[in-house]
């Protein structure tokens, strides 16, 4: 039987544990606060979370951007991001009002040793203030090339250390590196400044209710575990489309192309989650273990052979919804003679006892009639 895994859009609530545990007194510094992923995921997320009783009262977040904004210009521009984005609609006033008066900001330059000075201290005033007990969160929501610079002004301005009885905790997102040597380049710099068990690794994607049922779905479930294999699946289809084009990411995207924007991290990912044996428990260690065995069985595609089993893409320009929309090529900040791929199928083999001789097939692309993912 062929097993086609193409992930809806949901829009559903958050639903919290019967008995939510609440977080820990914590100020989040997101470093590329102005930018897009703040407005549309970190902040409505972070909204959401205080809606369901899941954040700690003593709670803040400081902006850190290189755009002049106040405290005021930042909150309205969040309030936007949260109206949209949030899960929690109609956004309820008096639950913003308690939330925004936790949003701070902060204009600085990434390498700039003095705008870390005044990040330590407004940090001091916002212990003082929230009660966040010298708990910090550093979110690098920035440019990938600025990950080391920030990285390294954290360590020099002694941020990377708890205070008192505080911690100290850094998240970064996807692309971590362009290849192995800058990945491994990446790493050393991190590990330069914070310890192991400090650094967050993280794809958002993972989030997304729809993947995390996939487990429940194969492993907590007697019916499908034991058919879960090569004798009993022809193949398997794993389907992100997004409808949408590049919008104002053209100049990053124009850098990195479907198949490394999407393909080797999130989509990789759920393979590996698709294909995993169980783990001895389910905590974090062992589950990485078992995904990365699966990583490991990945077949290497020989550079002749890469024809024959990719296939690459590039939209052009067209009509939605009765109206008209740009190519690639015609979008903000991208290259009129821009080779870089919208559209990425791959088709890729696992050699191990359970998934030998079974095709998985991985395509993401823009611009698609139909959003899954």
């Amino acid at each position: 039987m062929p097993v086609d895994i193409a992930l809806p859009t949901g829009n559903g609530q958050i639903r919290p544990p019967a008995r939510p545990r609440q977080a820990p007194p914590v100020a989040v510094v997101i470093f590329g606060a102005s930018g897009d992923l703040a407005g549309r995921k970190l902040v409505p997320a972070l909204f959401d979370l205080q809606q369901a009783g899941l954040l700690a009262r003593r709670f803040a977040v400081l902006g850190f951007s290189r755009s002049a904004l106040s405290d005021e210009d930042f909150r309205g521009s969040m309030r936007e991001g949260v109206q949209r984005f949030a899960r929690h609609k109609p956004v309820d006033e008096r639950g913003w009002q308690e939330f925004s008066s936790a949003l701070h900001y902060q204009c600085g330059q990434f390498d700039d040793p003095s705008s870390y000075r005044v990040l330590a201290d407004r940090l001091a005033e916002i212990d003082r203030e929230h009660g966040t007990a010298g708990n910090r969160l550093f979110y690098l929501a920035t440019p990938p090339e600025v990950f080391p610079v920030i990285i390294r002004q954290l360590g020099a301005a002694g941020l990377n250390r708890p205070r008192d009885e505080g911690c100290v905790r850094i998240v970064i997102e996807k692309p971590f590196g362009t290849d192995l040597k800058s990945a491994r380049m990446l790493n050393h710099e991190i590990q330069q400044v914070f310890t192991e068990t400090q650094v967050y690794r993280i794809d958002h994607y993972l989030g997304k209710e729809t993947v995390q049922n996939i487990l429940a779905f194969r492993l907590a479930n007697g019916i499908f575990e034991p058919i879960w294999n090569r004798n009993y699946i022809d193949h398997v289809q794993i389907t992100v489309a997004e409808t949408d084009g590049v919008g104002t990411r053209g100049g990053y995207y124009d850098q990195v192309g479907a198949f490394r924007d999407m393909v080797v991290n999130h989509m990789l990912q759920l393979l590996a989650i698709v294909a995993m044996e169980p783990p001895v428990v389910f905590e974090a260690e062992p589950v990485r273990d078992e995904k990365l065995k699966v990583l490991k069985a990945l077949r290497r595609i020989a550079p002749e052979q890469v024809g024959e089993f990719t296939l690459r893409g590039q939209y052009t320009p067209d009509t939605v919804d009765d109206r008209p929309v740009a190519g690639y090529r015609g979008e903000l900040k991208v290259a009129p003679d821009s080779w870089t791929e919208t559209f990425a199928v791959a088709k890729l083999d696992i050699d191990n006892w359970r998934w030998a001789g079974t095709p998985f097939y991985v395509r993401h692309g823009k611009r698609l009639p139909q959003r899954m993912g």
